[in-house]
């Protein structure tokens, strides 16, 4: 063979060995993963102040971390950036496979069109024609991110593929993603299939308010009846964040609080992963995009340690507790040595909730410092002795944000004596007269002088009138009379 013939068939198979593969000379090959790196001007990361995290100690290129409850941001790193999602996409179509099929234990088939994946797609092994339950096809679409299973939830929901695709944009819409667009059901990758780390955090926010999502999503091995086609089989989750290990080779990224939920990975998104964890009442949804193989599980882990050292969870009860109320009493006795001072202890109550109040550390210890301003506090007693140690003063009220109120009783934490001698009230006066079943009160001098003192009183005043007269009238008659001055 000549140079030019050589050349025009090395040509020629180039060509070939192209079109085969269905890409082009500048696509990444789809079996190569981009692993990135840390910035060499990245602070070493301290796993003992995970407070501390900084986003150069991510690998991922784009991270968010929110709040579940609220979706508060707590951390982010590039979370706007427009990425490749992969099969983290699923956990919409599992989301709308829930909310649109009444019957979750329905019997599906397998369609040839939904067996219509890529070659190198990741399955839950299912067969053109197999009859098997679409609760078995959520939870294999989830654990094994079975491109098969999305499929066919998408056609179980919508009838079609590129139905359910709409139903997927619509929704993405409705929860508040401006910059999502989907072009499958199963996250394989396409040019216009996209979103943002923020985008799908929200979208996992809505799919954890679901139950049935949740059981899914927190699911480690799920047993699968066998069907038509396959025998009964045991399937295992694929995020390694959720997997303890074993005793000879325990996972080091396994996480004690993790709840989900679903990874992902192609060469055009990197490794892709969104998690969540609780703990304490406290729950967190994080998504690294663009990260690692391990990496994603290293950057997960830091952003859940970061979150869980910004938030905590108290009680009503135990928010009082750090800023408890003292009172000041009254007619307390002299040998009281608080001075008549009471702490109140709040109880709960057995017809009341305790409920969880979430927030930073620093929004817990500005309630706590102005605890009548967060919580309502009433009294049902005055503050004056005597007081007996565990008695109730008055209540404390929290009103969540949804729910009923709990309410608590706060009680006497100690007794308090009253004072020695001390005059009676009117009150008792009263009291000890109408308990008294002489009808006429007991006679006493102070009694007589109530009685006859103003009697007394004008006796005297008249003695003393009479005795000035008469002392006045001597006093003339004793005087000498004059002489007069004309002699006769």
């Amino acid at each position: 063979m000549n140079k030019a013939a050589l050349r025009l068939f090395s040509v020629f198979l180039c060509l070939f060995i192209l079109l085969q593969s269905g890409g082009s000379l500048s696509e990444t090959p789809t079996d190569v993963i981009p692993e990135p790196t840390l910035s060499p001007e990245a602070a070493p990361y301290d796993a003992d102040r995970p407070e501390n995290l900084e986003p150069e100690q991510l690998y991922a290129l784009s991270a968010i971390l929110i709040t579940a409850d609220k979706g508060e941001i707590i951390f982010e790193k590039d979370p706007y950036t427009i990425r490749y999602p992969a099969s983290t996409t699923k956990i919409l179509t599992v989301l709308l496979g829930i909310m649109m099929v009444e019957d979750l234990n329905r019997k599906v088939t397998v369609s040839e069109t939904a067996m219509n994946i890529p070659a190198d797609s990741s399955t839950m092994g299912l067969h053109i024609g197999e009859e098997i339950s679409f609760m078995d096809v959520l939870y294999g679409t989830m654990m094994l991110s079975g491109n098969d299973g999305a499929n066919v939830i998408a056609e179980t929901v919508s009838g079609s593929i590129p139905a359910f695709v709409d139903l997927m944009n619509q929704t993405a819409a409705v929860f508040g993603c401006v910059n999502t667009h989907f072009e499958n059901a199963h996250g394989y990758h396409d040019d216009n299939h996209y979103t943002t780390a923020y985008d799908m955090a929200l979208i996992t926010r809505e799919a954890m308010k679901n139950e049935t999502f949740r059981k899914i999503a927190a699911t480690v091995t799920y047993a699968i009846p066998r069907t038509n086609m396959q025998k009964a089989r045991t399937i295992t989750t694929k995020t390694e964040y959720m997997l303890t290990g074993s005793e000879e080779k325990p996972n080091k990224y396994y996480f004690p609080d993790a709840t989900g939920v679903k990874t992902g990975s192609h060469s055009h998104s990197g490794y892709c992963f969104v998690g969540s964890a609780s703990r304490d009442g406290v729950d967190l949804i994080s998504v690294v995009y663009f990260t690692g193989k391990r990496a994603r599980w290293a950057d997960t882990i830091k952003l859940m340690n970061y979150g869980f050292s910004q938030y905590m969870s108290v009680t009503p009860q135990q928010l009082y507790q750090m800023n408890p109320i003292t009172i000041e009493t009254s007619n307390y006795s002299t040998s009281d040595g608080n001075r008549g001072r009471v702490q109140l202890v709040c109880q709960t109550r057995p017809d009341s909730t305790n409920p969880v109040i979430i927030a930073t550390k620093t929004e817990v210890e500005q309630m706590a410092a102005s605890i009548q301003d967060t919580l309502l506090i009433q009294y049902s007693r005055d503050f004056e002795a005597p007081i007996a140690a565990g008695e109730v003063m008055g209540t404390l009220t929290y009103f969540p944000e949804s729910g009923e109120p709990a309410v608590y009783n706060l009680t006497a934490s100690r007794a308090v004596a009253v004072r020695e001698n001390v005059p009676k009230t009117l009150e008792e006066i009263i009291a000890e007269t109408y308990a008294d079943p002489n009808p006429f009160p007991p006679f006493s001098l102070e009694l007589a002088l109530i009685l006859f003192g103003p009697v007394l009183i004008v006796v005297l005043i008249v003695l003393l009138v009479i005795l000035l007269r008469h002392w006045r009238r001597s006093r003339h008659n004793k005087a000498p009379k004059p002489v007069s001055r004309y002699l006769k």
